[in-house]
């Protein structure tokens, strides 16, 4: 018998695009033999469509005008999308696993998967503090320390506080010294992502930031290579090769990644196979210290001189044809199809 798969896409965070083509990639990558899927697509605007044509590509298709008002119950006790037709009976489908394809806002952040719990449907991916925990790039920070491995100094920075500007690049300049990378705590893909060489772009890049979230992470500048790893599992996890990112712009904002073909991934890293393993074993180290399940990709910088640095943990990455994560496990010998299937079989409460 088939289990009854929901695949939530889209979303109300600023990468509801990418969601689309991620969505796009798992589904058309499911075993249809196994799994019977539901896509349910979330707009911009936060109303939840089933989509029932046979145009697989949500990139393309016309799921926003042709779906249908749908919505996942809390309700344990029936463990159902409720699809809501105009002048008929709400009908209630009964729902197996949920696959939340859905970044960074109300997505990663341990929303969605509250939901599930509540309705008691296993889920791919991180729970709910873990979720929270990881999308929250600051409390990171905080939680990885414990485990002693590497990371950048940071100074955070709350709204609030920019009601006196001077204070705050007094606050910063006072830790380290320039150039600070600025980022929203809470945002994903390299969103309001910027660089600061002075106090004149340091407060610029705070008010960009804070443009996605009330509170910014600003970080000393690290130089080194941009590399990622891939986990799969839970508990005794699988742990991917070393990839490596050739960024186009001066660092690997939300453009060079998506929309720069000068940006290019490699997916085996040329580096010491003994920074490899370490890089590896910092990675399990992470996942571990969040509390992580069933998918992360984990960033790390390496310096000229060897040295390891945690950047941070996306626990619901990408997942388009030029996403690291997926192409990492491809080199590892798991095909897309199967990865899926995996993770699939790894979704839990």
């Amino acid at each position: 018998m088939k289990e009854s798969i929901l695949v939530l896409f889209g979303g109300q965070s600023s990468e509801h695009e990418v969601s689309l083509k991620s969505a796009t990639t798992i589904i058309n990558h499911m075993d249809t033999d196994k799994f019977e899927i539901y896509p349910v697509g979330i707009t911009k605007e936060g109303k939840w469509l089933l989509y029932t044509g046979n145009n697989l590509d949500f990139t393309a298709n016309r799921w926003q005008e042709v779906g249908i008002p749908a919505v996942l119950s809390p309700d344990a006790t029936t463990k159902s999308l409720v699809v809501l037709k105009e002048e008929e009976p709400p009908v209630y489908i009964r729902i197996d696993k949920v696959f939340p394809v859905l970044h960074g806002r109300n997505g990663e952040d341990g929303t969605v998967q509250g939901l599930c719990k509540l309705a008691e449907i296993p889920f791919v991916g991180c729970g709910v503090l873990a979720s929270a925990v990881s999308m929250d790039k600051a409390f990171t920070k905080i939680v990885v320390k414990e485990k002693g491995v590497p990371q950048a100094d940071f100074v955070l920075v709350y709204e609030r506080e920019m009601k006196n500007a001077d204070q705050v690049v007094a606050k910063v300049e006072g830790a380290f010294g320039y150039p600070y990378f600025i980022k929203p705590a809470n945002a994903g893909s390299s969103v309001g992502i910027s660089k600061a060489h002075n106090k004149e772009e340091l407060i610029a890049g705070i008010l960009e930031a804070l443009k996605h979230d009330t509170k910014v992470l600003i970080e000393e500048t690290i130089i080194g290579r941009e590399v990622e790893t891939a986990v799969l599992g839970n508990g005794d996890v699988q742990v991917s090769g070393v990839g490596e990112i050739l960024a186009a712009a001066e660092f690997y904002d939300f453009d060079a990644k998506y929309n720069n073909a000068e940006s290019k991934t490699v997916v085996d890293a040329n580096l010491d196979p003994a920074i490899k393993e370490q890089i590896r074993a910092y990675a399990r180290d992470v996942f571990e210290a969040v509390e992580g399940k069933g998918i992360s990709r984990i960033d790390f910088f390496v310096k000229e001189d060897g040295s390891i640095i945690f950047n941070e943990i996306n626990t619901l990455p990408g997942f388009t044809s030029i996403s690291m994560y997926p192409m990492l496990f491809n080199a590892a010998g798991t095909p897309t199809r199967e990865l899926v299937t995996k993770l699939l079989d790894f979704a839990s409460l």
